[in-house]
């Protein structure tokens, strides 16, 4: 007997922005990932469905990030799914959330804020596992020093995110 295949349809497309490439996918609805320019994205479960069509709901998600490049949208309302990550980093990304745009914070100040102070490298890895960079905003955070630490698109694309912000 075979056994039972997970059951659930994922979309997945490439959109271009002013950064380059990004991978978009979702499950059910829900985005998933969001892959940078130069990053190995995952492909969808060999398990699963996949499609591309005008239902998509991935249409949205890149019409958010038109909006967000072109300076018109400083927040995003999109159906996001994080049950792959841990409890500690949903946590932080959920903190990543009420950043505002234009802001930034540090890791400590993001480790103070979810109750764990002593858990600046976590938070730092955390954001560096993000799954879903721009939408939820790791290129806010900063370390301690004001410097730029680092971020999976890279520094230049971090200070191209935090500049457009501005």
């Amino acid at each position: 007997m075979q056994p039972k295949q997970p059951n659930y349809l994922v979309h997945h497309t490439t959109h271009s922005t002013p950064l380059g490439e990004l991978t978009l996918v979702s499950r059910n609805g829900a985005l998933v990932t969001v892959g940078l320019p130069g990053q190995h994205s995952t492909p969808p479960h060999p398990a699963t469905t996949s499609k591309q069509d005008t239902d998509d709901p991935l249409n949205d998600v890149a019409r958010q990030l038109d909006e967000y490049f072109n300076g018109q949208r400083t927040t995003f309302n999109v159906n996001t799914d994080l049950s792959a990550t841990t409890e500690f980093r949903r946590t932080v990304l959920e903190h990543l959330l009420t950043i505002p745009y234009g802001h930034t914070q540090t890791y400590a100040q993001v480790a103070q804020a979810i109750g764990r102070p002593r858990a600046v490298r976590a938070v730092g890895s955390a954001c560096a596992t993000n799954p879903i960079p721009i939408i939820i905003p790791c290129h806010r955070v900063l370390r301690s020093d004001g410097t730029l630490g680092g971020y999976a698109g890279g520094l230049e694309m971090k200070r191209a995110l935090l500049e457009l912000e501005q």
